[in-house]
């Protein structure tokens, strides 16, 4: 293997070390194997999926379509054939796991091993790294695939260790059968983990509690069996069918806007409205040009959706506080649902509103909110995540002067493309804050990225460059464009997983780039065409022992 040497303890040097096993630590390690580098992938689980091998909780699905949430392959794609438009859980772990045998990747990855450390050592233009099962590696490059959405929040709750029935978390659900059927379950979070785990645990449980602080807006999947002749006109784009991806807004194809709903005749905005609620799904965040800036624009929408909710939920106190209202439509993240809504039409199912009934504590048989006392047999944690940060800080990353990436991301993240940071050589960080990431489809904003670090890697080894990271001109100046381009947006002034606040003086931050998937992929090869204007380079140097020489131009793309 080019590059890659072992002492025989499992331990040795490589090119790239690729932490994740998920959508895009699969792909990363088959692009860079194909470019001629040496690879390792180190992955917590025991097996590929990353996301979709922990969330495997009742109800996981997906909220975009099968037919764009997967590798734009165009063999992968022939070869492969989606059961429903929305998949579940289990046929996506599937589809992973396919890719894997098809691309052969489990062979160059550790499974069951934590990434705990990883420091840049400037004399050998390495990042040392250690993992959690004692076994250490170095690296040329670290890339960190480890998603957005992984890191779980804690539970804030006093007394969870005294509760005597089963715990668990929709973001690490056990692989093994949890009894449910007929049970006193209750879910904490109303995000779309426990939207989607509430339509379905609904179904089997004696009785369920729903514990809700905020409501939010969900909006119809309209699920069924997958468009066999979609998938087929798909697949007969061949490589066509990636460009396409890359030049829509989010990555996703869906209705065009029906235009600024200010200049519409309201039947033409109703029209527009249950069109777009018929076709289900992310639509409903792109109604009309102007929603996502203008509060009436806005709240036509809302209000076309509390409507359908009020129409769904027979008690109307019930559809009452499961209403959302406490903030505009699309500010946070919008749920893609499947019967979420007419869950609470059950008589088994209970909603608890802790806005005005908070929680105090666990106790050993149930939770206790300040007007009662709830028995539980099962409680499900779906409480979120530590986004865009979680997974890059539990890593133990530091620099040569043992600084940790997000250590200078007080005021809000700072970075160039959104996938590197100054002071980090060699450092990637895959689908991060100033990218596209979470507003867009994740697989091809994950494609984009692994694509553009080959890229750069093969242009390095070429010109003989050991490291590269951001100036800080380049990374300020980004810094400055996610803002201009977000500075509008009626969500950067909603508090929620995707905005920092600073503490001082309120200053707001909105954490992915808004400029759209399109915008920001032809950014991207802007600065690939003009040599990586933005990027630092060291001098030429070379290879030393157990390092690679250079590496061929960067390879097939899919």
């Amino acid at each position: 293997m080019n590059g890659e040497t072992t002492n025989g303890t499992g331990s040795g040097h490589y090119d790239v070390v690729v932490v994740g096993a998920g959508f895009g630590g699969i792909y990363g390690v088959r692009r860079f194997r194909e470019q001629g580098l040496s690879v390792l992938g180190l992955e917590g689980a025991p097996d590929v999926g990353g996301v979709w091998y922990h969330n495997r909780y009742p109800g996981a699905r997906v909220d975009v379509e099968s037919y764009y949430y997967c590798y734009p392959d165009p063999a992968i794609y022939r070869d492969w054939t989606w059961t429903e438009r929305y998949a579940a859980q289990p046929e996506i772990l599937r589809y992973l796991n396919f890719v894997a045998d098809r691309w052969d990747v489990r062979k160059h990855y550790e499974f069951g091993t934590w990434m705990t450390g990883a420091r840049w050592d400037p004399r050998s233009a390495r990042y040392d790294i250690v993992t959690d099962t004692g076994k250490r590696y170095t690296a040329r490059f670290l890339v960190m695939a480890t998603g957005q959405l992984s890191a779980s929040r804690k539970a804030p709750f006093e007394g969870l260790a005294d509760f005597e029935g089963e715990v668990v978390e929709t973001s690490h659900w056990p692989d093994r059968p949890i009894e449910l059927a007929g049970k006193r379950v209750g879910i904490i979070g109303t995000g779309s983990s426990g939207v989607q785990a509430t339509t379905a645990i609904s179904k089997e449980a004696g009785q369920l509690f729903v514990f809700q602080r905020t409501p939010n807006y969900a909006v119809p999947a309209h699920n069924g069996p997958a468009d066999k002749a979609k998938l087929a006109e798909l697949a007969a784009k061949g490589d066509a069918f990636r460009e396409e991806l890359f030049g829509l807004t989010m990555a996703i194809p869906l209705p065009p806007k029906a235009g600024v709903a200010q200049e519409m005749a309201d039947s033409e905005r109703q029209r527009a409205l249950r069109e777009h609620w018929a076709h289900g799904g992310y639509c409903m965040n792109l109604v009309f040009d102007d929603q996502g800036t203008n509060l009436d624009s806005n709240t036509l929408v809302a209000d076309f959706v509390r409507a359908k909710v009020a129409s769904v939920v027979k008690d109307p106190e019930v559809a009452k506080r499961i209403m959302p209202d406490a903030y505009p439509f699309g500010a946070r993240r919008l749920i893609v649902e499947t019967g979420y809504y007419e869950s609470f039409n059950r008589g088994n199912v209970t909603l608890v509103d802790v806005k005005a009934d908070p929680i105090e504590r666990i106790t050993a048989r149930g939770v206790q909110t300040r007007g009662g006392h709830y028995d539980l047999d099962v409680l499900v944690l779906a409480l979120g995540f530590n986004a865009f940060v979680g997974a890059i800080d539990n890593a133990g990353i530091r620099n040569e002067h043992g600084a940790g990436p997000t250590d200078g991301w007080q005021r809000g993240p700072r970075t160039f493309l959104g996938l590197m940071t100054s002071g980090f050589p060699n450092l990637f960080l895959i689908t991060g804050a100033g990218s596209p990431s979470v507003l867009v489809n994740m697989v091809a904003a994950n494609v984009q990225h692994l694509d553009f670090v080959a890229d750069l890697i093969g242009f390095m080894d070429e010109k003989g460059h050991a490291r590269v990271e951001p100036t800080k001109s380049a990374e300020n100046d980004w810094t400055a464009h996610c803002a201009q381009v977000s500075e509008r947006l009626i969500r950067r002034q909603v508090d929620n997983y995707m905005v920092h606040v600073n503490s001082d003086d309120g200053s707001r931050v909105f954490i992915p780039y808004a400029g759209g998937f399109d915008n920001y992929a032809r950014l991207c090869q802007e600065v690939e065409r003009n040599s990586y204007a933005g990027l630092d380079f060291s001098p030429p140097s070379q290879p030393s022992a157990g390092e690679s020489a250079a590496t061929s131009a960067a390879g097939r793309r899919i």
